[in-house]
């Protein structure tokens, strides 16, 4: 068979949704005009707005999935992975709702992804809403700040340690052998969680510098919640850390807070004493949740 009788790649799009009004009219539009034609599979997370209605009445291309309950990301696309497996696609493509693509992303992804077998994920750069800019987090883990400086990349594919799931492309062969995303996150974390499993496995995560997509959010100043949410959310992706033995693992979560708690009460910060040592305690809490992890998705799937 020619390369050019060749059958395109099936690729499913998902999104997982919860109160998707403000960006649905440019997200959905986005991947309805890709180049390389996709599946656009929703999962609504019992969103409190009009966004199913708004699905059923304006796109009737798109498969909606409705949960009616938030089920937080990893949980809700592994719903959309589960069905794009069954039904035989060649690759998912994790949207976020409030991220938007170019025409020609999508296929230039993929174009990347069947020449280069080496990456598990890859990621499009990703500018900000205006454009203008990378998004502050995609410029924290990549350090280029703007479409210019990404083209510049000496290779079309580029390696980086981190990109967020916020637009990623993977193989569902990768998949069927890494497994999904580990239910015992919630929100944050299942994503470098699910990095670390595909690099276990031998796999890359690389940046397609000529695919772009749009995210639209601001950074924000995080609060103290915030903070020791994202301290707990770290140290629980430590805990299931795949390159981790067991008990270099409880050293670099549990043990970890604690000493964070000990250096805090020594400096006489008692609130932030205090606030390590509820974070140790609700990763004690997680024990078998997290032994659970760790045994399940460190088992190779062929």
């Amino acid at each position: 068979m020619s390369e050019s009788s060749r059958p395109l790649p099936s690729v499913c799009i998902i999104i997982v949704s919860y109160n998707f009004e403000p960006w649905i009219h440019r997200c959905l539009p986005s991947v309805e005009a890709s180049l390389l034609p996709a599946t656009v599979l929703v999962i609504d997370n019992g969103s409190g707005d009009a966004t199913c209605q708004i699905i059923r009445d304006k796109y009737p291309g798109v498969e909606l999935i409705e949960t009616h309950e938030n089920l937080g990301f990893g949980r809700a696309n592994n719903i959309g992975i589960q069905r794009a497996m069954e039904r035989g696609f060649d690759y998912l493509f994790l949207l976020n709702q409030d991220a938007w693509i170019e025409p020609d992303t999508l296929g230039k992804l993929v174009d990347a992804a069947e020449k280069n077998k080496a990456y598990g994920i890859l990621s499009p750069v990703h500018l900000n809403g205006k454009g203008d800019a990378t998004d502050f987090g995609f410029s924290q883990y990549t350090g280029l700040k703007n479409r210019e400086e990404a083209e510049q990349l000496t290779e079309e594919v580029t390696p980086y340690p981190f990109i967020n799931a916020a637009m990623w492309l993977i193989p569902v062969s990768v998949i069927k052998e890494t497994g999904s995303f580990a239910p015992l996150f919630t929100h944050y974390g299942e994503d470098r969680n699910l990095v670390q499993r595909i690099e276990k496995r031998g796999y890359r995560l690389g940046l397609v510098k000529s695919a772009f997509g749009y995210h639209d959010r601001e950074a924000r100043p995080v609060s103290r919640e915030q903070y020791f949410e994202a301290e707990y959310v770290y140290f629980l992706t430590e805990a299931v850390n795949p390159f981790y033995s067991p008990l270099k693992a409880i050293a670099y979560s549990l043990l970890a807070a604690l000493k964070k708690a000990w250096k805090a009460l020594l400096s006489g910060n008692g609130s932030d004493c205090i606030a390590y040592l509820v974070v140790a305690f609700r990763l004690a809490g997680k024990g078998r949740s997290i032994h659970r992890t760790r045994v399940e998705t460190n088992v190779t799937r062929r």
